[in-house]
Formats: structure tokens, C-alpha cells, sequence
């Protein structure tokens, strides 16, 4: 029965065998996918299980990137490139090499917990902290019984090795990290030899959610792409990571019509 629900699982997701085209955004490349065929590509890659990983850039990620070639190398380099936010749409499109869909990255790995608990797959949290991931591996099982949790672990450390031993003996599936940018995706690429997953996600401040310690916009501002409004709304100390947007606009309007 086991083996039955994985390959219905996999046929699901039609994403698994696309091979997938790069869009061009100030310099990020982003895959050019529908939600479905980025899980289909993710479950691809967990059963792999060679620690691939996936980045999630907004448009304040794509300005860190221009500053910080280190970074920029990280996200590209990627297994999995995705769309987080409707500005990075929106400025594809006005390039006029328009993607299919924004991917939040909280919306990509809610979408991956169900089947991934009809299959009794595992995930290991990383981040956030001390005591916040504890609390979303328990709001996780509760919301999707059959996921496994194979361990957890704060942000707060300062050496690589004893964290990548300890995810190395859970071996999990999945493993998100939520460390922050430019840190989760440096982090990733650096450790990506030496880790025993099938997946790695970064994925910011999720983990806060995941645990209920930070509530996600509403439904209705998300349907009107509102959910950075939202969130300088509740914390306006993001005023200083908010002023990225606008530069964003203006660099995307630059490369569009004086083509740098």
C-alpha cells in the first residue's frame, strides 16, 4: 500500500519530468513553473535524496543579489528557483519574459506536507528561535497527521558540523531551512555535499508561522496581492527592508527600457 500511494503521489504533480526554463530577472534566474509542477519537481528531488535545494527570492532578495555576487551564485545554483511574491512576477512580465504564476515559499511547503503525510515522509525544521521550531513540529503534526518529524533545531548556532549531524542522522526528506536571507541560501550551498536529505527549502520566516508565533496575512489581502502591506502593517520596523521594493521597480523599469 506503501509504495502504491507514493507513485499516485508522483503522478499528481506533472512537474516531475519537465525540464524546466529559466527566467531572467536582474540577474536571478527563476523556474518557470505552475505551483503544481514545482511539487511535482520537489518530490522529484526528495526521492532522489541528493540535497538539492530550493530558494525562494522576493523582490528584496533580488536586490541583495545585485549586491552580493556570493549570494547571487547561492541562488542560482539552486535546484529550485521560485517566484516569492507578485512583484517578481509582475516585473518578469514587464521585461516581457513573463512567469506562470507566483510560488510563495509558505504556500510551496503547505502544499507539500499533505501527500507528504499520506506517504509517512519526513521533515527536519531548521531555525528560528530557540523553542520555535518545537512548537511547529507540533502544530505540524496536528494539521497533517502521518508527517514525520525527524528533528529539530534553532538558528542560534555557530558551527555547521554538530547541526549537520544531527540532520544527517534523522535523514529526512525534507529539510527546511529558515534561517534568514542571505544566510539559509549561503548555508544551503554550502552544505549541500555533506548533507543527507532528499530536499532542502529556504524559507525565511515560515517557521514563526508554522509555530503560531507570527500570524500570515489574511486571505483576502493575499488575493490582492497585499500581503507586504500586511506585514509592514504588523512589524513597521520592515520599513528599512520595505524601501528594497521600490528600488526594485525602478531597476526593473531601468533594464526594461534603457537596457541596464
Amino acid at each position: 500500500m506503501h509504495s502504491r500511494k507514493r507513485r499516485l503521489s508522483f503522478s499528481a504533480f506533472p512537474g516531475k519530468d519537465l525540464v524546466s526554463i529559466r527566467i531572467d530577472v536582474l540577474g536571478v534566474g527563476f523556474d518557470n513553473l505552475t505551483m503544481d509542477e514545482a511539487l511535482g519537481k520537489a518530490f522529484a528531488f526528495m526521492e532522489g535524496r541528493n540535497a538539492a535545494y530550493a530558494v525562494t527570492p522576493n523582490p528584496e532578495i533580488v536586490m541583495l543579489c545585485r549586491e552580493d555576487r556570493a549570494l547571487l551564485q547561492a541562488v542560482n545554483s539552486a535546484s529550485l528557483v521560485l517566484a516569492d511574491g507578485i512583484g517578481v512576477v509582475k516585473g518578469a512580465k514587464l521585461l516581457g519574459t513573463p512567469l506562470k504564476e507566483k510560488l510563495p515559499g509558505i504556500d510551496f511547503a503547505e502544499r507539500l506536507f499533505l501527500p507528504m503525510a499520506e506517504r509517512k515522509m519526513s521533515v527536519f525544521l531548521l531555525g528560528a528561535k530557540p523553542g520555535i521550531a518545537g512548537l511547529a513540529a507540533e502544530k505540524l503534526t496536528a494539521r497533517f497527521p502521518g508527517l514525520i518529524i525527524a528533528g529539530t533545531s534553532d538558528g542560534y548556532f555557530k558551527e555547521d558540523a554538530p547541526v549537520v549531524a544531527k540532520i544527517n542522522a534523522a535523514s529526512p526528506d525534507l529539510l527546511l531551512v529558515c534561517l534568514g536571507a542571505p544566510r539559509q541560501e549561503l548555508w544551503m550551498q554550502k552544505n549541500a555535499p555533506r548533507v543527507r536529505a532528499g530536499l532542502m527549502a529556504g524559507l525565511g520566516g515560515a517557521m514563526d508561522v508554522f509555530a503560531g508565533a507570527a500570524d500570515r496575512a489574511p486571505e483576502r489581502w493575499r488575493r490582492l496581492n497585499l500581503e507586504w502591506l500586511y506585514r509592514l502593517k504588523a512589524q513597521p520596523s520592515r520599513i528599512e527592508r520595505m524601501a528594497k521594493l521600490p528600488k526594485f521597480g525602478f531597476a526593473v523599469l531601468g533594464k526594461r527600457f534603457l537596457g541596464k
